[in-house]
């Protein structure tokens, strides 16, 4: 399993074209898929931002996500689509509780909406990397790359 910076440190151009998709708005959005043991998968729009080396999202106490991850931990995070720009990026892995102070201030800094102690804060560790290429809307079926962890990232 690899952080975000392990992954930008072995595939940077790639990294960088996911990140690119992520925050195409000026804001990180995606939809994150969890699931928990046998249980069917669920599907929730959500913020995420890369802090620190660190693919991270804050999620609210109590909710399905939450439990989901840290019950099971696996996730599925694919970047939303933008008929302008139709590129696609999905990553998977599974995500851990961060609980250090200094990065979850850090985190907080920056976020996209206002955080309180309601919100649990989450890495996302990733095990593989999907990216693919479409430039315009009209072209089918993309051009895929994909990375998956070497080192110990």
């Amino acid at each position: 399993m690899a952080s975000w910076g392990g992954f930008e440190f072995e595939a940077p151009d790639l990294a960088a074209r996911g990140r690119a998709v992520l925050t195409r708005t000026g804001v990180g959005r995606a939809q994150l898929a969890t699931v928990r043991g046998e249980g069917l998968p669920r599907i929730h729009p959500i913020n995420v931002e890369i802090v620190g080396g660190r693919l991270l999202v804050f999620l609210i106490e109590g909710s399905a996500k939450v439990a989901d991850l840290t019950t099971d931990g696996r996730y599925a995070l694919s970047s939303l689509m933008d008929l302008e720009e139709p590129h696609e990026f999905l990553v998977r892995g599974r995500a851990t509780e961060v609980r250090d102070p200094a990065v979850r201030a850090a985190a907080v800094g920056g976020w996209a909406f206002e955080v309180d102690d309601t919100f649990r804060l989450f890495e996302l560790g990733i095990d593989h990397v999907v990216f693919g290429d479409r430039p315009t809307d009209d072209d089918w079926p993309p051009v895929y790359a994909s990375w998956r962890p070497t080192g110990t990232g």
